[in-house]
């Protein structure tokens, strides 16, 4: 109960530390191009954990580590960053937010598929309900945000809930934080090379609020909220603590009120309630 316990207070302060994501990457992407963005932040992050690495002497992963780390780094250090920064050109942060609805279901599909747990069926009513929900938000907004905004959102996702799931499974035998900063670390030859390759030509032109974005995910998004949620979910269980992201997409919403004063809908609150009471509901049959 303890171990259980521990897991959902470290999820939780995970999830809060992600909810200021895709704000924070919309701020970005207003003075630097998303290719530049996504290295930056992994190579910032990258140099910190590895930091971390070198000063505690942390042993290198074992070489059957490898793929599922690359698959972590697909996920969370390339993909999810990447997609989001794409589609938030083309989308406001509270529209993608009610997206990350998705990532509950995201995640427990890859912890079946990849860490061997077995929800029963009535999880998969549910999931398939809020997934639905989301999909319907994504057609009803297909004329404002446009439909690759709403795919690259999708894609993300998927890729997040992947890199989640692996993760999870590592944290276990290496520790949460030592995963995410060896996945970054792991990256890091590819993304420097891609920073240096996609280097801006002029800086003047970037203001304190893309700055500002840039260093909240490079060092929260990016390192400091995984170290919270690898740990939480390898003590709670993938799928159960996973279910915390029920509350992100209103956190998020909040911050993207609050903090870059973007419009928030009643129809974007309301997709968000039906989403959350479907995963609650998958919850319960976990």
């Amino acid at each position: 109960m303890r171990r259980t316990t521990a897991g959902w207070g470290s999820g939780l302060l995970g999830v809060v530390i992600f909810s200021g994501s895709l704000p924070a990457t919309r701020l970005a992407v207003a003075g630097f191009a998303p290719l530049f963005l996504t290295a930056a932040r992994a190579v910032i992050a990258a140099l910190l954990g590895g930091a971390l690495l070198w000063l505690l002497r942390q042993k290198r992963p074992a070489r059957g580590d490898l793929g599922a780390l690359v698959l972590v780094s697909l996920g969370v250090v390339a993909g999810f960053p990447l997609l989001t920064a794409l589609a938030l050109r083309g989308m406001t942060s509270a529209q993608a937010i009610v997206f990350v609805g998705m990532l509950p279901l995201a995640t427990a599909l890859f912890g079946v598929l990849r860490g061997g747990e077995r929800p029963r069926p009535a999880f998969w009513l549910f999931s398939v309900l809020g997934s639905g929900a989301v999909a319907g938000f994504a057609m009803a907004q297909g004329g404002t945000a446009g439909l690759a905004p709403n795919l690259l959102m999708l894609a993300a996702i998927l890729l997040c809930g992947l890199g989640y799931a692996e993760g999870a499974a590592l944290s276990r035998r290496l520790g949460g934080w030592q995963v995410i900063s060896w996945a970054l670390v792991l990256a890091l030859p590819v993304m420097g090379g891609l920073a240096l390759a996609t280097w801006p030509t002029r800086w003047d032109g970037v203001g304190m609020a893309a700055w500002s974005g840039l260093a909240y995910v490079s060092v929260f998004s990016m390192l400091v909220g995984f170290v919270f949620w690898y740990r939480g979910l390898a003590l709670g269980g993938i799928a159960s603590v996973g279910q915390l992201q029920l509350l992100q997409p209103f956190f998020g919403l909040a911050l993207a009120a609050l903090v870059i004063g973007e419009p928030v809908s009643g129809t974007m609150l309301a997709v968000s309630a039906v989403v959350v009471l479907c995963v609650a509901g998958a919850k319960r049959f976990a």
